[in-house]
């Protein structure tokens, strides 16, 4: 079930929210798992029961660690869970990508096995996994109530796509919680500047790029604005999903943790990954890139670590060689930027915000593109095309040059700065005004989602 659907707005959600607030405290955590099952299982109800298996399976793995946790077979639970988990990922999302460039790589014919990846496997796998090496490591006791760890990986606001929340910043509010009113509010005004990104911003930003990507013979001045129109989609589109997932948590008392933090005003690409997709990022720096070794070790070795964060960083994006390059292509400059370009970046200020600007765009086309052949006649365009500015290019300018303008503003803090300086200086007035303008765009967003047909989430495919 889409947030952004007619039945989730004016169905799903009123009728959660409705029962959940006439139930008992102890039976309200019942309700949400119920409803999150319900929420999944609507569009996928054969791969509820994968979801439920993991839970299951992560579930006793968390008590065998804690019970043998000062022992030496715990190193095997350990591993087995990895394997277990990575199995169940590997399967669904890379057996087929793995088969088939076995085949073009040696000629051969092997069977390639059809497998129809599950709704949102990437984002609850790492959220059972992170569970586990967290109950490992002591930073939170385990779960002895089964249904509260299915709560924590099944809760509806980021089961599909994220963000990916950690067991220790929320196993507190599963366990008590205080709803506020405040909260409500604010968890209400947060999902409906998500939902005017997706439908209003994302979508439209996202018919502009289509089009362009669909052409043959690009000028540089389309292919420009095409890439430009997928950055914005793509950004609006996921920290729409965001923010929605974080509004909602609030309406039930749930506070997440942020997941962006306006990455396109970033001086490095080490700094865009800082701010762009915060809970992936960190979990592979907490999961991965520190247990072998992150900056404790020779420069060298920090570097293998770089390529193999990078490398599985792309892979969990998606199967395809497009993805693997497009992890290489971040690690490859985030190991110069720790080199010796990150020092030079850092005297250039607004050089550097323009330099990172360009190689994200870039990194775009290979994210983008379905193979390597589409992403370097793309990027072909964009730097050395033999006609710099067409009329499809005016075209697209004419008619779509305020929806990007807007976009463009949109990413940056300006709009937050606005308001945050309306509310010290009207006080109540300004607070009264910002929720008139989270009205205004609930009714746009639901004008355009009434208007529009199927559309999904960029992130569903991960």
């Amino acid at each position: 079930m889409l947030f952004s659907s007619t039945i989730f707005l004016f169905l799903f959600l009123p009728t959660v929210l409705i029962v959940y607030y006439l139930l008992p405290r102890s039976f309200r955590n019942g309700w949400l798992l119920v409803t999150s099952l319900f929420f999944y299982a609507f569009g996928e109800p054969r791969f509820a029961l994968l979801m439920l298996l993991s839970v299951t399976i992560n579930y006793f793995f968390a008590l065998f660690v804690d019970l043998y946790r000062h022992r030496i077979g715990v190193k095997w639970i350990m591993f087995s869970m990895i394997v277990v988990n990575l199995g169940l990922l590997g399967w669904f999302k890379y057996s087929g990508f793995f088969v088939r460039s076995v085949n073009e790589t040696f000629g051969l014919g092997w069977f390639v096995p059809e497998v129809v990846l599950p709704l949102g496997i990437s984002f609850y796998t790492f959220h059972a996994m992170s569970y586990v090496i967290d109950i490992y490591k002591g930073k939170e006791a385990v779960q002895k109530n089964p249904l509260d760890l299915a709560l924590y990986i099944a809760f509806f606001p980021q089961l599909v796509a994220g963000p990916i929340v950690r067991y220790n910043t929320i196993a507190s509010q599963i366990e008590s919680r205080e709803e506020t009113v405040s909260d409500f509010a604010r968890g209400v005004r947060r999902f409906t500047i998500g939902l005017a990104k997706k439908l209003i911003l994302a979508n439209g930003c996202g018919q502009v790029a289509d089009a362009i990507f669909n052409m043959k013979d690009l000028s540089m001045g389309l292919a420009w604005i095409g890439i430009i129109a997928y950055a914005l989609q793509i950004y609006f589109d996921f920290s729409g999903y965001s923010d929605m997932a974080i509004g909602l948590a609030l309406m039930f008392g749930f506070h997440f943790l942020e997941n962006f933090n306006y990455p396109y005003i970033s001086k490095s690409v080490s700094e865009f990954w800082r701010r762009w997709h915060i809970s992936l990022g960190s979990w592979f720096r907490d999961y991965v890139y520190i247990p072998l070794g992150g900056n404790r070790v020779s420069p060298w070795l920090q570097y293998r670590n770089l390529a193999i964060v990078w490398m599985l960083t792309g892979l969990w994006h998606g199967a395809s060689w497009t993805f693997v390059a497009w992890g290489a292509y971040y690690g490859i400059w985030i190991m110069l930027e720790k080199a010796f370009l990150g020092k030079w970046l850092e005297k250039m200020p607004v050089f550097s915000t323009v330099w990172t600007l360009v190689l994200v765009l870039v990194g775009w086309v290979f994210f983008r593109s379905e193979t390597f052949p589409e992403a370097v006649t793309y990027i072909q365009a964009m730097f050395v095309s033999d006609v710099i500015w067409d009329e499809r290019a005016s075209y697209q300018l004419v008619q779509n040059g305020v929806l990007l303008l807007v976009a463009c503003i949109a990413a940056t803090p300006i709009p937050k700065i606005i308001g945050e300086r309306l509310v010290v200086s009207l006080g109540r007035i300004g607070t009264t005004m910002q929720y008139g303008y989270a009205m205004l765009l609930l009714f746009l967003a639901t004008s355009a989602l009434v208007a529009s047909t199927f559309n999904p989430f960029i992130y569903f495919r991960f």
